[in-house]
Formats: C-alpha cells, structure tokens, sequence
C-alpha cells in the first residue's frame, strides 16, 4: 500500500461523504494505491453506520471504532496502528481540510522531509479561535525549539516509519511535530487551503489551551531529559541540599559562638532544603535506574537510526542495540 489516509471523527457523519470522495478524486490522478480509514472516535450520530455502508461501495474505505470517546490522540494512535502505507496521511473529519493539498504534501516528502505538517495560512476561524492559535504556536515553539506557524493542524504527512515510531497519548497530538523532531526525523510545513466548516459544530474551547500549557511542559521534559532525568533532578537536588549545607553550617558556627538557634525559621528552612534536596536526587537516580533497565530495540529506539550500511560480509547485518548518547554499541 503506497498511501494510508486516516481520518480521525467525532460525530462527523454529514461531512465524511463529501470529504471521501474528495480524496479519492485527489488520489487517483496520483497513480497510487491508496486506502482511507475513518477512525470512529465515540461518535453517537451515525457515524459509524454510515461510514461502513460507504465502505460497502468502495473498496478503498475501511472504519476503526472505538469503543467511547477516548479523544484525538487515541484516534490517530489506533490509526497509526492499522495502517498499511509507506506514507501516512491524517486529517480532521470535519472537511475543513482540503484533500487537494494532498499533492503538496507528498512533494515535500519527496524534497527530503519525514514529517509534513500543514499550514492554515488564511485560517476560516473566528478570531478568539485564530488568536488562541498563534499564542500558542509562539510559545511551542520558545519551549520546543521547533519553529512551526501551525503545530496543531491536523493535515499532515508522514513517512510511515515515523507515524509507526510516534507514541500518541493523552492530548500529546498538539505536538506531534515536536516530537518527531527530538527522535530525530526532519520537520517541515507547506501551506494548505483551509475550508470554513459546513456540517457539524466546532468542539473549540480555551480550555484546551489551557491544558496545552501542561501538556507542553511535558513535551519539554520528554525532549530534554527522558534519557537523562538525573541531569534535571540530580542538578536541582545538589543545588537545593548544597544551600541547606551551607545554612546549617552558618547556623552551627553562630551556635558554637553561643547563640541560640533552636527557634530560628533559618534552621528550618536549612533542613528542608536538605531533605528536598535528596528527595530530588533520589528521585533522579531512580529515573536514571528505569532509563537504564528499559528493554532496547523498541520501536522509539529503532526511528533514531536513520540508515545502515551493511560489511560486504555481512550484508544483512541487524542494528539490536543503539545508543543516542554515543556510549552504545
């Protein structure tokens, strides 16, 4: 299968028909093979019934269901999981995405990117929604070092080896791009014709902003120190310990001088530092012991390696352990 299109949907029966049929007139000048999957994420209006009746008369069409509302990254992870192509292709369900940019995005693969993302250039949003947007892609991109004008869209292409090898979960799809870049696969964005919506409502709400914001310190912590948490941990246990260390000295030395300490608020504040100090370092080094003990060759582990060149005596030589770190094998 050359390209797995995959369509993540929430009560978007109305809005599917006109959406597949558009990608199968995109597709087929293409000369491809390629299959469209519609993944039912808790819909309660149809959308499954209807989905499959179109599958019936199109062999190109197939629908995952889940069993309730599980959310976007659920969609696209059970998505991930079913598909078949050498290229990967999602987009939203609600038709605003345009399959006629499909073109688009394959040339940019073919130009060396693994990841392409779209980018709502001329957004046919309300202006709460398109403002809530750009501060959010500023911020991302400050924290994740990943300049994008447009992380959260959901039309984008994948190299099916980088879909395979992204671990989706939670609400992490916003920063699908960010992590394909600390695994290493090159990012881009073109930008897409964006459609206003006809069928359906919008589920758009601040809220989600707001637990974007958590969601990105996870993304930065991920990105920085998954390998390495007794660098973030370790480095903030010695540095609040070695402050309590020096209190208590200070205070130690005024006590021998004859002053009293035991009521000091100094003192108290000297041992805590201490004890959340080694509470840090503990809890980095217990980090760094899971890091140490995880099980290799997993599917993350294989997505760093980017090419092997096998001995001429060993032409089907096989990479089982790889260490980014450069401490591997």
């Amino acid at each position: 299968m050359d390209i797995s299109l995959i369509i993540p949907s929430l009560n978007e029966r109305e809005a599917l028909p006109g959406l597949i049929a558009e990608i199968d007139d995109a597709c087929s000048g293409l000369g491809v093979e390629w299959e469209t999957i519609v993944i039912d994420d808790g819909s309660t209006d149809g959308t499954f019934a209807e989905v499959t009746e179109l599958a019936a008369d199109n062999p190109r069409v197939g629908v995952v269901r889940l069993r309730r509302n599980f959310g976007k990254s659920v969609a696209l992870a059970a998505g991930f999981q079913v598909t078949r192509g050498d290229i990967v292709i999602t987009l939203d369900g609600d038709g605003q995405d345009d399959p006629a940019d499909i073109p688009l995005l394959l040339q940019a693969l073919e130009d060396g990117s693994d990841l392409v993302s779209g980018w709502k250039r001329n957004r046919q949003d309300p202006f709460t929604r398109r403002l809530a947007s750009k501060i959010f892609n500023w911020f991302t991109a400050r924290v994740t070092g990943v300049e994008m004008h447009d992380m959260n869209c959901g039309f984008k292409a994948y190299r099916g080896e980088c879909a395979r090898s992204i671990e989706v979960y939670g609400e992490m799809h916003r920063f699908i791009p960010a992590f394909a870049a600390q695994q290493g696969w090159r990012v881009s964005e073109v930008p897409v014709n964006h459609r206003a919506r006809r069928h359906g409502r919008s589920r758009f709400g601040l809220e989600r902003y707001r637990r974007g914001a958590l969601d990105l310190l996870t993304v930065a912590f991920l990105g920085r120190y998954r390998q390495r948490p007794l660098h973030l941990f370790g480095v903030l246990g010695v540095g609040l310990g070695l402050l309590g260390f020096l209190i208590c000295l200070y205070l130690t030395v005024v006590w021998i001088g004859g002053d009293p300490i035991g009521e000091r608020p100094l003192l108290f504040l000297g041992v805590l530092l201490i004890v959340v100090g080694v509470q840090l370092f503990s809890l980095g080094l217990l980090g760094q012991m899971l890091v140490a003990g995880r099980a290799k060759g997993g599917a993350e582990e294989r997505a760093w390696i980017e090419n092997v060149v096998s001995p001429a005596n060993d032409p089907e030589l096989t990479i089982t352990r790889f260490d980014p770190d450069g401490s591997g094998r």
